[in-house]
């Protein structure tokens, strides 16, 4: 039986990527453009939340692998629902 995707590789979406490490403003041209929060966990850890539009999974990959080469360890990554509030997103 075939099933029909709700959500498509080739499609812009909002994602939002937490991580831990410490990560600046600065790199946001470098991951896609994304909204750089940084934060202190819990833990007293450095984290950085980031949030912003990619125009397809292709790009999600590259920002992922570059969060890989900056060493900073991915704790969760989200497709955020169409229409969400991003600047209400990119609170932790």
């Amino acid at each position: 039986m075939h099933r029909m995707r709700s959500h498509t590789f080739d499609r812009e979406a909002v994602y939002r990527i937490r991580v831990e490490g410490g990560l600046q403003a600065s790199w946001s041209e470098r991951l896609g453009d994304m909204t750089i929060s940084p934060a202190i966990s819990d833990e007293g850890l450095p984290t950085a939340t980031l949030v912003g539009e990619l125009r397809d999974q292709a790009s999600l990959a590259g920002v992922l692998k570059t969060l890989y080469e900056l060493h900073c360890a991915v704790l969760s990554v989200e497709r955020l629902a169409a229409g969400e509030n991003v600047a209400r997103e990119a609170a932790p």
